[in-house]
């Protein structure tokens, strides 16, 4: 039986999401992107922020990918979008874009390309990496009133000496407290910890048997793996983005007189 071409550009999504074989979390990120473009061929402003992942897109047919003003929609949203989006973020989602309207067309869904133009945003030339704090920056930063999540965490990047993601995939259940380690296991050195970490992560815990150990402060979206989902609160698991904008900006009073705060990897011990 011959597929049907979806009419409306929602339903052209979900069934290139569907046949992805991307995880859920994924084709959340991705629906997210190209919901955006949908903004722009409806020549509206695209919500930012926290709304953009709420707001519903306008409902509207697919077939204006293949109006002669697409192209220029699109290119001047991806304008829009690059004068308050970090460049990796805006490529990404360039390259979403792309990849979907390649498969409608390949499925004879659009005739056109209104993509050709959009080219990737230059990526900024790598800074120096920063140098890891100093015993005085430490000192000040642990004295900060922060939250308890924060400070464990902080004392742990820095104590453990081990990559952001490793420490913010660790579960509650992978804690050998008594050890001031985590537990062993296949093809991963464990993540060690001194007394810093020792007295604030059993706070951290708080009884929790399981789920990630460093949670975001609401509950997750009903889509979020259940991996990345406390089973005591509800609550997800905190991201490296969301953990980086924290340190940040409870830091910014300790990075004078630039103020712009420090970064997370700089809590890793110097060599």
């Amino acid at each position: 039986m011959t597929e049907l071409p979806p009419v409306e550009y929602g339903l052209a999504v979900e069934r290139y999401l569907a046949a992805s074989g991307l995880a859920e979390g994924s084709r959340r990120i991705y629906r997210i992107a190209l919901n955006t473009w949908a903004w722009a061929l409806a020549d509206r402003p695209a919500p930012t922020g926290p709304e953009r992942r709420r707001a519903r897109p306008p409902v509207l047919p697919l077939a204006l990918l293949d109006h002669p003003d697409a192209a220029e929609r699109l290119r001047a949203a991806a304008a829009w979008r690059g004068a308050g989006t970090d460049p990796r973020t805006l490529n990404r989602e360039l390259s979403t874009l792309r990849a979907a309207v390649a498969w409608w067309r390949a499925r004879g869904w659009i005739d056109g390309d209104p993509t050709t133009d959009l080219r990737p945003v230059p990526l900024p030339a790598p800074a120096e990496a920063a140098a890891p704090l100093a015993e005085e920056q430490l000192r000040a930063l642990f004295a900060l009133r922060a939250p308890l999540r924060e400070q464990a965490l902080w004392h742990l990047l820095h104590e453990s000496g081990a990559a952001i993601e490793t420490v913010l995939a660790l579960n509650a259940d992978q804690l050998d407290l008594p050890r001031r380690r985590s537990h062993p296991r296949p093809g991963q050195a464990p993540v060690r910890w001194q007394s810093g970490s020792a007295r604030l992560l059993p706070l951290l815990i708080a009884g929790r048997t399981g789920g990630p150990l460093f949670l975001t402060d609401r509950r997750a979206p009903a889509d979020t793996p259940a991996a990345d989902r406390c089973p005591h609160t509800g609550r997800a698991r905190l991201s490296y983005r969301r953990a980086a904008e924290l340190f940040t900006a409870h830091t910014r009073a300790l990075a004078e007189p630039s103020g712009t705060g420090w970064t997370l990897r700089q809590l890793r011990p110097g060599r």
